[in-house]
């Protein structure tokens, strides 16, 4: 099952609402507009999108060997399409078990994520200079583990869905890509936010049904440091996510 994006209407495709939650839109379905459909199942479920060699250990080869298979990276539209393959690929895999596909996933998403600029973005010009650097440090390992349990623990929601991805459109950070997945006849509409950092396309935002994840984020963490102080911000991300 094979995600392609075309600069002309987007592709239609046999999807998967773990889409969503992979790509940080934990607890959501997803789904499409009536751009031409593309049905695809070119490469069987199962098996690795790549194989790739010269790893340093036997370990990383085989996270690696998952990974996603993109022939141009500064190519948003591909390395979008590519990343949701990959994570499909080991969703589909009724061989691995399920806390091999957490970590599979986790090692094919992560990188894709700019986990630093989301945490300053997330607590805004009006919190984050406040904090110390190891604070800052702190705050953003926190947030991060936070947003992986979010989705890891929602893998188990996998189902066949049908997704459309749309072309990317320029906006004034960088780029952002639409996604729409219909999903038990439900429709949801996602944008993903993407810009360049360290000449790579990562996303730092991920907005479904027109709200912002760090907006929704920010209120709540806003709340809590004028309320309280930043331990107690601490305090409560450290605590285990709800479900």
């Amino acid at each position: 099952m094979e995600i392609s994006v075309e600069q002309k209407p987007a592709t239609c495709i046999k999807g998967i609402w773990f889409v969503v939650l992979v790509l940080l839109a934990a607890g959501q379905g997803l789904c499409a507009d009536q751009r031409h459909p593309n049905d695809v199942n070119s490469r069987p479920a199962g098996k690795p999108t790549s194989t790739v060699a010269g790893a340093s250990d036997a370990n990383e080869l085989w996270w690696k060997k998952w990974d996603a298979v993109v022939k141009n990276p500064d190519d948003p539209n591909e390395l979008v399409a590519a990343k949701l393959n990959a994570v499909i690929t080991v969703l589909q895999n009724k061989e691995l078990e399920q806390g091999a596909k957490e970590k599979i996933i986790d090692k094919i998403i992560s990188p894709f994520f700019d986990f630093e600029l989301m945490s300053k973005l997330v607590l805004g010009k009006t919190h984050w200079p406040k904090l110390t650097a190891s604070e800052q440090q702190k705050f953003t390992k926190l947030f991060t583990e936070r947003l992986n349990n979010s989705y890891l623990e929602k893998i188990t929601l996998y189902k066949d869905e049908k997704i459309q991805l749309a072309p990317a459109v320029p906006q004034k950070m960088g780029i952002a890509i639409s996604m729409d997945v219909l999903s038990d006849g439900e429709r949801v509409a996602v944008l993903y936010k993407l810009r360049k950092a360290d000449n790579r396309w990562k996303i730092y935002d991920v907005e479904i049904q027109g709200v912002s994840i760090l907006l929704t984020y920010r209120s709540q963490f806003d709340d809590i440091l004028r309320r309280g102080t930043v331990k107690d911000l601490f305090a409560q991300l450290e605590k285990p996510a709800a479900k």
